[in-house]
Parts: C-alpha cells; sequence; structure tokens
C-alpha cells in the first residue's frame, strides 16, 4: 500500500504567508506614505535662498592721499572704529584760512558797527543843527515882519531893515543847508546800517567756510559706520582716492534669509510662522526662524528689465516671491553667516 502525498497544503501556506508578507508591507507603505504626506503637508520649503544682507560701501567724502590703513580682510570692527586715513595737510590749511577769513569778517562787522554809531551820532548833531536854524531863520523872519512896517513909518532906520532881511535871507540859506545836512547824515546811517547786514551776511558765510574746513579735515579719517566685517578691500598705502570712491564692503552682523518661494507655496504661507533652517555651510547645526515679510510682487516685476507679456507668444510659467526670514537666536561668531551663502528653509504653515 503507498502512502499519497499532498502537495497542495505546503503551496498553499507559502501563498497565505506570502500574500500576509505583501499585505503588511503594502500597509507599512501606504501608513508610511499617509504619515509623510500628513507631516509634509504641514512645511513648504525651497533651495532657492540664501544669506541676504545689507553690504555697506565705504568710500571717503573726500579726495586725498592714503597715509594709513587700520584694517585687513575679513576682520570684526565695531561701529566708529577708525578704518583709514588721508593726508590732512591740505585740509588743515584750509581750515587755517578759513579761521583767519572767520576772524577778518568778525572785525569788519565791528568796524561796520561802530560806524553805524558814528553816522547816528552825526544824524543826532545834524538834527540838533537844524533846530537851531529854524529857530534862527523863524526869529529872523519875524524880526523882518516887525521891523518892515516900522521901517515905513520911518520908526527904525534904512539900514536896520536891511539887516533884518539879509539876517532872514542868511538865516533860511542856514537852515536849508542844515536840513540837507541831516538828510546827507541821515543817507550816511542808512549805508553804514547796510554794511553792517552785509558784514553780517559775510560772517556767517565765513563761519559756513570754516565749518565745511573742518568737516572735510574730519573726513580725513574714516570710520566704521555699524559693527561688521571687512571684505572686498581695494586699497592700500600711497593710493590716491576720489570722494565716493568704493574701497571695501563692510557686512553687517545682521543678516536674514532670502528665499525664492514659488507662488504656490505662499497660500498658507504668513508673517510669524516658524521656520526651521539648514545653512549649507553648517550641515551640523539647526537654526530657527520666523518670516519677517513677503515681498508684494514676483522677483521678476522688479528686475532690470521686467518681463512684458504683453507682446509675443506667451508661456505661463510659475513665478517665484522672496520671502524675507529673521533669525531668532542671536549670531554666533564661531559660524559667521555672510550674504549668498546657500540655505534651505522650511516654513511651517500648518
Amino acid at each position: 500500500m503507498s502512502l499519497r502525498v499532498d502537495s497542495a497544503a505546503p503551496s498553499r501556506a507559502r501563498r497565505a504567508i506570502l500574500l500576509a508578507f505583501l499585505a503588511v508591507v503594502a500597509a507599512a507603505i501606504i501608513g508610511g506614505g499617509g504619515a509623510w504626506w500628513l507631516r509634509a503637508r504641514q512645511w513648504e520649503t525651497t533651495d532657492d535662498a540664501f544669506i541676504d544682507v545689507h553690504m555697506v560701501q565705504i568710500a571717503p567724502q573726500v579726495p586725498g592721499r592714503v597715509v594709513r590703513v587700520l584694517v585687513d580682510d575679513n576682520r570684526m570692527i565695531e561701529a566708529g572704529q577708525p578704518i583709514l586715513e588721508l593726508d590732512p595737510a591740505d585740509y588743515q590749511a584750509k581750515l587755517d584760512q578759513a579761521l583767519a577769513n572767520q576772524a577778518g569778517a568778525a572785525g569788519s562787522l565791528a568796524q561796520a558797527k561802530a560806524q553805524v554809531g558814528a553816522a547816528y551820532a552825526n544824524s543826532e548833531q545834524a538834527r540838533a543843527e537844524v533846530g537851531v536854524a529854524d529857530a534862527n531863520a523863524v526869529n529872523a523872519a519875524n524880526q523882518l515882519k516887525r521891523d518892515q512896517p516900522l521901517a515905513e513909518q520911518h520908526v527904525v532906520s534904512r539900514q536896520t531893515l536891511d539887516n533884518d532881511i539879509a539876517s532872514a535871507r542868511s538865516t533860511a540859506a542856514n537852515l536849508v543847508a542844515a536840513q540837507k545836512k541831516l538828510a546827507s547824515a541821515e543817507s550816511q546811517q542808512g549805508v553804514a546800517e547796510s554794511q553792517v547786514t552785509t558784514a553780517e551776511a559775510n560772517l556767517k558765510s565765513a563761519a559756513a567756510q570754516m565749518e565745511q574746513a573742518r568737516l572735510n579735515l574730519s573726513y580725513a579719517r574714516v570710520l566704521a559706520p555699524q559693527t561688521g566685517r571687512i571684505a572686498h578691500k581695494t586699497v592700500a598705502v600711497g593710493d590716491y582716492v576720489q570722494a565716493g570712491q568704493d574701497l571695501m564692503a563692510l557686512v553687517p552682523v545682521r543678516v536674514w534669509i532670502t528665499a525664492n518661494f514659488k507662488e504656490t507655496q505662499l497660500a498658507r504661507m504668513r508673517v510669524g510662522q516658524p521656520v526651521d533652517i539648514e545653512v549649507d555651510a553648517y550641515p551640523d547645526v539647526a537654526f530657527h526662524g520666523h518670516v519677517d515679510s513677503i515681498q508684494p510682487g514676483s522677483g521678476a516685476a522688479f528686475s532690470l528689465l521686467p518681463p512684458e507679456n504683453a507682446t509675443g507668444n506667451y508661456v505661463k510659467v510659475v513665478q517665484r516671491v522672496p520671502v524675507k526670514i529673521l533669525f531668532d537666536d542671536p549670531p554666533d561668531p564661531a559660524r559667521p553667516l555672510g550674504p549668498g551663502m546657500s540655505v534651505v528653509p522650511r516654513v511651517k504653515v500648518r
């Protein structure tokens, strides 16, 4: 009698195990994918993001020969720290000349004021002389009026009448002369007063020139406008530099991130949302920040040559919108961040 082995049972068992394994794998994939999707939908990320900063170009305000350079590349400097010095000799000489001109203008003003005083005194004297001449003229005229009828009655002599007539004419002439002298004195007083006004204007002009010369002398010493690091230094001792010539760049300590997100990623992005930041230069360090602002327009709209979609064939392209992200923590001197460094921000939008 032969034994018959049923080979279908192991085959069904293997099939059941395989199906169970595939079901577990499928469930794991679906569960993992669902969990990843639920987590991923909370974040918006982009690799089109860089460290940004308002770089300061260091340039002198006056021309001159460089006599000292007090900083070096990549060094940290504080606000107000001297950066370089220009030869101050020319500006010192101009300041000395301006001070001398100011002193001369002050002397001219004092002299003009003294002349006003003298002119005022002359006017008062001339006015008094007019009063005396007027009194004499009135007295002589009255005397003539009294003696004229008496002369007709032969009470007074003809000689007396002639004297009265001469006295009246002489005093009247003296009055006219005194009045003209007064007018001339008053005119001289006006001229003296105008000279005071001119001298005051000259003194103000000299003071302004002196202040400008003092400023130019101070500009021969270039100071750091704010705290930061020196970069791209192109000046050396002995160079002759012009006003406004870029000599080096100053990278401030305060930096931020400009992240160019697709416009389709902005639907749930809001100011103040937290951001996890990965800096390519420091992959082992986690940085944190928050959304500060969103630019009101795409980056292309503010470019030098913005696109003109009303001409030619139009092809719709998803635009990028710059988003400003600030760091929450103060900068770490051991891990300096500079403009242009690549970062990957992840904004939590849900």
